[in-house]
């Protein structure tokens, strides 16, 4: 497990080297497909290139570790719902990427399920050693993992961890080639049809397990580009606010972010709904941005180093966040 996520770290630091600056003309921006959110609903209208007057090109992707990989190499601009733990693992490597948003908290939405055949629940965690757990390495779903591990008392190396991409992992799951699997958005769904959680959302939250995800850039871009950043969120932030603000809003929005997140609407509206969207002002003050979210991922990157995952962490987060953009599009 360390040393496939200490190659991927290295790969993404070493092509940052490469990156060239150039003028935006269009740019590219990395996204989750079965991870409906209201940034979406702007998408497919075309805010995004009316208001920042650049052509916006838009990716999946299946985890945030490829995310952080295609923002180093030049690729994608904008990664919009990268997961914490994907992010400090490469800032933690030396990467140079800035968090500019706090896109959406949740904590529902990421978790691990053991197969039913195994009865095992909160109370004999303790019987998954010796088992096959599926985890997408670096992500929050592995940062979930190891803390709910830790918190079981139950050993990694009594445990036999693939690297398995979420829908790669339900799969498994479903055909018994692994005992847990974990990992978020419909694939987390897919999952719980073929076993059961160890703690709920409230139950992690309790213990300190936070689960959010950030808009995050290569600081150079940041530097650079600036207003267009700005712009950037505050159609996001926008988005996000018509969407809390419920009836006739979501009512509208939903079928189009249910069609461009490849979902029914049923199953977006579920999903969904287990999702927080902060106000700008509250991404700005001391639980975010202000000082909360650099805590957290000093956190997150403690307990990676404690398991072996990642080799060392940075003495503090403070300068991976830049608050700039955002305060920039709160007087927009």
């Amino acid at each position: 497990m360390k040393k496939s996520l200490v190659g991927l770290m290295a790969s993404s630091a070493f092509a940052l080297f490469g990156q060239a600056a150039m003028a935006q003309e269009e740019i590219t921006v990395a996204y989750f497909l079965e991870w409906p959110m209201p940034f979406q609903y702007a998408k497919v209208m075309g805010t995004y290139d009316e208001e920042m007057g650049v052509k916006v090109n838009w990716v999946s992707f299946d985890t945030g570790t490829a995310m952080s990989a295609a923002m180093a190499s030049g690729d994608v601009q904008i990664s919009v719902s990268q997961g914490v733990p994907p992010f400090v693992v490469a800032a933690s490597a030396g990467q140079d990427i800035q968090i500019v948003d706090v896109a959406v908290s949740y904590s529902e939405n990421d978790n691990c399920v053991v197969a039913a055949a195994h009865e095992i629940d909160k109370s004999s965690a303790g019987e998954l050693a010796g088992k096959k757990v599926a985890v997408p390495l670096g992500t929050a779903a592995h940062y979930g993992f190891l803390s709910q591990m830790a918190h079981f008392g139950v050993p990694l190396d009594s445990l036999d961890v693939v690297d398995m991409a979420p829908a790669e992992g339900a799969a498994a799951l479903s055909q018994g080639s692994v005992d847990m699997a974990c990992g978020w958005g419909g694939a987390l769904r897919r999952m719980r049809e073929s076993g059961n959680i160890l703690l709920t959302g409230a139950e992690k939250e309790e213990l300190g397990i936070l689960v959010f995800d950030v808009t995050a850039a290569p600081a150079s871009f940041v530097a650079e580009n600036g207003d267009l950043l700005a712009k950037f969120l505050k159609v996001t932030a926008d988005a996000n606010a018509m969407w809390n603000a419920g009836g006739d809003n979501a009512a509208k929005m939903l079928p189009v972010i249910a069609k461009d997140a490849g979902m029914d609407e049923a199953d977006t509206q579920a999903t969904i709904a287990t999702f927080t969207f902060p106000s700008v002002e509250d991404q700005l003050g001391d639980k975010w941005l202000g000082g909360g979210a650099q805590d957290f991922m000093k956190g997150v990157a403690d307990v990676f180093v404690t398991s072996g995952s990642i080799g060392s962490a940075l003495d503090s987060y403070d300068g991976t966040v830049n608050a700039g953009p955002l305060t920039a599009a709160s007087g927009m």
